[in-house]
């Protein structure tokens, strides 16, 4: 693949193009999006002009550029993530229709938390998980449990790695208190945590497994802070996530399992 005179090559200068999109910049103009990634004006305008003739980005009714039909229609074809939204979303219905706030489903990428699915409360906590988001993994419940049921050596290598950031008073960043913690939401099989990332919201995730018993996803609620009812909202996230993991091909036990009648309704 040619590279830039910086040493660039085309597909890492289209990964920036892209990549340059966010939640807060869905459209701009094209002198913007040079501004954003870096790069040349010319060659900005050069490459877009190719996305634009293959759909990949295309132009708003104010002449700005944006992400491209063409580019969700590529990616959902084939992608391992579309499969397991699938299988989770009537379950992450029936958590939101009793819990009544914010539910989420998360897996690992790079060391941080990529939300896949989201169903929202509008009258719920500040909920900074976004779809296509992403959360530092020790600062969010859905990472830690996935920390936790992740493979030892991921875990040292997190833990014994750059200094973790610490977002509020209650962000774990002592790498022998969090792996303290970590064993202790194998243990018992969830993570309710509270203001570790923004102080107003707390967060209670369960792990979700694939047929090979790995945790591959965080089936997670987000909740008002002091407002917790983790012994009632914990059956519900477990009996949902038994289920989404069964879709999954999953046949064991959840640790910490609660033996309790959840009225939630079962999918086939």
């Amino acid at each position: 693949m040619a590279n830039s005179p910086s040493g660039e090559s085309v597909i890492r200068r289209l990964i920036k193009i892209i990549s340059a999109f966010d939640a807060a910049h869905t459209s701009m103009p094209v002198a913007g999006l040079a501004r954003r990634t870096g790069l040349p004006v010319t060659t900005t305008y050069r490459l877009v002009d190719e996305m634009l003739d293959e759909g990949l980005l295309e132009r708003d009714n104010r002449g700005q550029v944006r992400i491209g039909v063409r580019m969700w229609e590529l990616v959902s074809r084939s992608s391992t993530m579309l499969g397991l939204r699938e299988a989770a979303f009537p379950f992450c219905e029936d958590v939101h229709s009793v819990v009544q706030h914010h539910t989420t489903l998360g897996v690992l990428d790079q060391d941080e938390v990529l939300y896949i699915e989201r169903l929202s409360a509008r009258s719920s906590a500040l909920n900074i998980a976004k779809i296509a988001g992403r959360l530092p993994i020790h600062a969010c419940s859905s990472g830690l449990v996935l920390l936790a049921y992740g493979p030892a050596g991921y875990q040292e290598r997190i833990l014994g790695g750059p200094p973790l950031t610490k977002y509020t008073d209650n962000t774990i960043t002592d790498p022998a208190q969090l792996r303290r913690h970590l064993a202790e939401i194998r243990q018992r099989g969830y993570a309710a945590m509270r203001g570790i990332i923004v102080p107003e919201s707390s967060g209670i995730a369960v792990p979700v497994f694939d047929a090979e018993n790995k945790a591959v996803a965080a089936l997670n609620v987000i909740v008002p802070a002091h407002e917790e009812n983790t012994a009632a909202t914990v059956p519900v996230l477990k009996a949902a996530a038994r289920g989404i993991s069964r879709a999954l091909g999953w046949r064991g036990e959840l640790t910490g399992t609660v033996h309790q009648t959840i009225k939630i309704p079962v999918h086939r």
